[in-house]
Parts: C-alpha cells; sequence; structure tokens
C-alpha cells in the first residue's frame, strides 16, 4: 500500500484521444453499436431482478457505462448492471429500502476510491480463487432460483428471499405451473441457445427477447384466452425521463449499518472490474492501469445513486462482446452508452411488451454462464484447503448472506495462508560446524567452525508474528541449555513485522540476564532498517548485527572463547 506517492489517475481516454483517427471511429462505432444492443436486455433483466424497474437498470447502464469508459484504465471496458450484484442489491432494498441502496452504493464508490489513491489496484487480484469462484457460483444459484417463479408462471407474488424458504414454496406450488408461460420460457431459452450456433456474433438474448416478444403479442391478440406477464402489467408504464438528480440524508447510524454491505459492493465491484480487464488485457495485449480504473469504477458508483441507479462494474460478456467487434478505445464505451441512451428515449413503450418469462431465460442463462461448473471441478483436484474455501463460501452465499460470504471467505483465506507460511518456514538449528552455502545452488562449499557454547539458530522466511510465536516456543524450550553466544541468522528474511520485533526484543532481553550473547547475521537492508526504528540495534549493540554469517561465527567464536578463558581463570583461582 503507498500512502505517499503520486495519484495514480491517468484515463485512458485521454491517452487514447491524443492520436485518434477516422478508421479507429469507425471500429468504435460498430462495436459500440453492437454492444448497446447486447448490454440492452441485460440492463433491463439485471435491473428487474435486482428489484428495480427496467428503467433503472438502463439509466445504471447509460450514467454508470459511460463513467466507466471516461474514466476508467481500460481501454476496452463495458461497464454497468451484471449478475454479481443482484443478491446483494436485492438484499439491501429489502432491509433498507432503495435510499438504503443509494447510500450503499455511494460509499461503495468511496471505498473504490480510496483504494485506487493508495495504488491497492494490484493487491485486489491476489484475493484466492476459490472464494471468486465459490461466490460467483453461489451468485449463479440463487440467480437461477430467483428466476422459477417468472419460468414456470408459478404466479407467487410474496416469495421469500432466503434460499431454502424460497425453494419449500416453489415445491408447495409446482402444481400451479402455467404452460403458456412455460413454453415461452422454454422457447426462449431454445432460441438463446441456439443463436450462437448460427452466429457467435448474433446478441441472442436480444434476438430472444424481439423475436418472443412479437410472436406473443401476436398470439395474444389473436387467440382469446392466452395471456402472459409482461414488464408493463408488472411495472405499468415505464417513463422515458432521465431521472432528476436527488439527494438522501446521511447519519453516523446510517453509515454504520450500511458500511458492511458497502464493503461487500466495493470488493464485488473491484474484483469482477479487474478480472473483467485482466481478460481484456490477455486478448488485446493492452494494459490495464488498475488504480486508475478502481477509480474510474468509484466516481461511476458515487454518481449513479443520485439518479436512482443500482452498483456499477465492469463486464466480462460485454466487454468480451466489445473486443471481438473490433473496439479498442474507450470511444466504443461511450457509443454503447449513447445506443442505449436513444432506445430509453425513444422506444421504451416496445419494452413494455417483453414476457417477464422471457426474461427469466435470459437470466437463467447467464447464472448458467456465471456458475463455473467446470472450474468447480477443476477446483475439487486441488489442496483440500482450496476446496473448502469454496465449499465454505459458496454454502454463505446461497443459504446466508454475500456479505457474510465474502468476510468468512477472506478471513478462512487469510487462516490458510497463514498456516501454509507457517509450514513453509523453518528454523534450523547449527553447532560444531555451520556449512555457509547450505541452501544455495553454490557448487565451493565453506564450512565454519562454530567453537562450543555457540549455537546458530537460522530463520527461513518472513519474521511475522505467526512464525515469532513459533520461534519464541522453541527458544523456550532450549533455555536449560546455557550458551555463551546465540548467532540468529537472517539471511532468508525478508521482512519483519511488529510481533516479530517484539519477540526478538524480549528474546535479547532475557538472553542478557542470564549472560547469552545474541548476534544477528545476514540482516537486510529493509529489516535492518525495521530493527534500528525500534532501537533494537541499541539494545544488542551495534557491533553485534552483521552483514554476513563468516563475521557473526568469528564474533561469536571470539565470545565464547573469552567466556571459557574467564571460567578457567575462575577455577584456577578457586
Amino acid at each position: 500500500m503507498n500512502l505517499s506517492g503520486t495519484i495514480d489517475f491517468r484515463p485512458k481516454l485521454l491517452s487514447t484521444l491524443s492520436n485518434y483517427s477516422l478508421s479507429r471511429f469507425k471500429d468504435d462505432l460498430i462495436a459500440g453499436i453492437v454492444v448497446g444492443i447486447v448490454a440492452l436486455p441485460l440492463a433491463i433483466a439485471f435491473g428487474i431482478a435486482s428489484g428495480v424497474s427496467p428503467t433503472i437498470g438502463l439509466i445504471t447502464a447509460i450514467i454508470g457505462g459511460f463513467l466507466v469508459s471516461a474514466c476508467g484504465g481500460n481501454s476496452v471496458q463495458i461497464g454497468g448492471p451484471t449478475g454479481a450484484f443482484i443478491v446483494i442489491v436485492y438484499s439491501i432494498i429489502q432491509n433498507y429500502g432503495l435510499q438504503g441502496l443509494a447510500i450503499a452504493t455511494l460509499m461503495a464508490g468511496m471505498i473504490l476510491i480510496l483504494l485506487g489513491l493508495f495504488h491497492l489496484g494490484t493487491v485486489i487480484k491476489f484475493i484466492p480463487y476459490p472464494i471468486v469462484v465459490g461466490f460467483t457460483s453461489g451468485i449463479a444459484l440463487t440467480i437461477f432460483s430467483t428466476q422459477i417463479n417468472d419460468f414456470f408462471g408459478l404466479g407467487l407474488t410474496d416469495v421469500p428471499s432466503e434460499f431454502l424458504s424460497k425453494w419449500g414454496v416453489y415445491l408447495a406450488n409446482f402444481g400451479n405451473i402455467d404452460p403458456v408461460t412455460l413454453g415461452v420460457g422454454l422457447a426462449s431459452l431454445a432460441v438463446i441457445i441456439i443463436t450462437p450456433k448460427i452466429s457467435r456474433k448474433l446478441p441472442g438474448s436480444l434476438i430472444a427477447i424481439v423475436l418472443i416478444t412479437a410472436v406473443v403479442y401476436i398470439l395474444s391478440n389473436a387467440v382469446p384466452g392466452i395471456h402472459v406477464e409482461t414488464i408493463g402489467d408488472r411495472f405499468g408504464a415505464l417513463s422515458t425521463d432521465i431521472p432528476t438528480p436527488e439527494g438522501f440524508d446521511l447519519s453516523m447510524n446510517t453509515i454504520n449499518l450500511l458500511l458492511p454491505s458497502a464493503f461487500t459492493i466495493a470488493i464485488l465491484c473491484a474484483i469482477e472490474s479487474l478480472l473483467s480487464a485482466t481478460v481484456a488485457d490477455g486478448v488485446t495485449g493492452s494494459r490495464t492501469n488498475s488504480n486508475t480504473e478502481l477509480i474510474g469504477q468509484g466516481i461511476a458508483n458515487i454518481v449513479v445513486p443520485f439518479f436512482g441507479g443500482i452498483p456499477v462494474t465492469g463486464a466480462i460478456a460485454r466487454t468480451m462482446t466489445n473486443i471481438t467487434n473490433g473496439g479498442r478505445t474507450p470511444v466504443a464505451g461511450i457509443v454503447h452508452t449513447l445506443v442505449l441512451l436513444l432506445i430509453f428515449l425513444f422506444l421504451m413503450p416496445l419494452i413494455n411488451l417483453v414476457p417477464m418469462s422471457c426474461l427469466a431465460a435470459v437470466l437463467i442463462v447467464v447464472s448458467y454462464n456465471m456458475s463455473g461448473w467446470r472450474t468447480v471441478v477443476g477446483i475439487f483436484k486441488a489442496p483440500k484447503s482450496d476446496i473448502s474455501v469454496l465449499v465454505v463460501t459458496f454454502l454463505l452465499t446461497v443459504i446466508f448472506d454475500l456479505t457474510i460470504a465474502i468476510e468468512i471467505g477472506l478471513l478462512l483465506a487469510i487462516i490458510l495462508f497463514l498456516r501454509r507460511v507457517m509450514e513453509n518456514t523453518q528454523i534450523r538449528v547449527y553447532s560444531e560446524q555451520l556449512d555457509v552455502a547450505e541452501g544455495t545452488e553454490a557448487t565451493a562449499h565453506e564450512v565454519l567452525d562454530v567453537a562450543p557454547g555457540v549455537e546458530v539458530y537460522e530463520i527461513d522466511g518472513p519474521f511475522f508474528f505467526g512464525v515469532a510465536t513459533k520461534f519464541d516456543e522453541m527458544m523456550r524450550t532450549s533455555m536449560g541449555n546455557v550458551p555463551a553466544v546465540r548467532i540468529i541468522r537472517m539471511r532468508r528474511v525478508p521482512f519483519i513485522d511488529a510481533t516479530g520485533v517484539h519477540n526478538l526484543e524480549l528474546l535479547i532481553r532475557s538472553s542478557q540476564k542470564v549472560g547469552i550473547h545474541i548476534v544477528l547475521s545476514g540482516v537486510n537492508d529493509q529489516v535492518r532498517q525495521t530493527l534500528i526504528k525500534s532501537h533494537i540495534d541499541d539494545l544488542v549493540g551495534h557491533d553485534h548485527i552483521c552483514d554476513h554469517i563468516t563475521k557473526a561465527v568469528a564474533m561469536a567464536n571470539r565470545i565464547a572463547e573469552s567466556r571459557r578463558a574467564s571460567l578457567n581463570r575462575s577455577v584456577a583461582n578457586a
């Protein structure tokens, strides 16, 4: 984490426009139009599934998508509402209302900007993969479960939000399936699945919506008694007016209440947007500025709530659509938002006709693609610790809450990481002889004679709180044997934390009380600076911190010989 460096905010749009050309604009224009068409049904579906209206889904895609492209650190990133947020957004609305969602999204935007300002863009990428897969698969199953009512036409109006209770209600009401609604859903599903087999450039979800909506409209007018619930039936006539910005009341109580949800939104946004950017970089050969991308995502999530929008992040599917259709600059992302804006202003009455079961089919396909079941199967061949993290995160996401899942999943990953580091960090003890080149690739070996009364302890790994405790326990068990000198060899210690310094200080003081000298060997510059700031050099003695083991052994041997000579004189005088 860099708290003192310069602000790393350099939007890709600015560098792109400096050498932009007409031919590049033509490519971006075509890609932007295609992505806008692909994004339309997804924005509507994600808005409805999140518990808001289709209008809000489109507004989020328009405003949020524009800001992600204009302020982000990736050239081809397409921003907007995504399936990953459906669960958390729906939960926040259920518990705290739309204003609670707006405040949580605003705070999430601020957290994202802070992550970017503190240069934490690269750190986010190191969140363990089993956690990402666990909660992504959990979200996929949760999204699928939310679409059963609309897909089968069960007609339920008060479905529980909890996963197990929800399926209990479904199973109790499966006798109320509406065959016509189910037929529309299955037909939509078939169109979405078959379309890519004809051409991968055709947006299957959009073709399904246009085709199935037209068929349902014709049949409902031609055949009496046939009716399938549409967006207009559920939400009424959709507005074509862009909402005016609105404020909301903030208080410390509200902030404390919504901070965990805001943290979850921020982490989800950071993970998904940087994952999308990484995939895009692999295809285009470009390089994302991770910190700028986080700041851009933060700006989008700060602005969108004032217009009633839901959280925004980078969308992998839409970003890849942009790339495959020739988009290479943020201009394509901006064009895609303009396409959505034109649809919003002039075609919203047609969106009222879209059947809800058709949108359910779109989200069922989205949930299948999110599930990553092949990846899950692959992780089950990994170590048991990775499997346990995945399973726990998955179950917590599905059965309890995404916020809890991320928090506990991260905690589990940290604990398992610390355990692995402690298991791999070795503490060796030497006496009598020491091979200087042991543990290196050197072919020439220099063996040092260690005088009686000298012990060498080598720490192989970071000297942080877990290892410090392990080292302290080893030293305590050997306190019965009182040598003249203890050498602590630290050539393989890349860093030392506060607990390591504290335990080292206690060791030095307790050793000095019984007349044992402590000599530190192979201390690198970073560790040396930490020891100097903690005044360990004053405590142990400046000359007792050596840069090489030969110097440390020579000093220790002299001290031990001097001790023996002194004892021999005392015995002779007695």
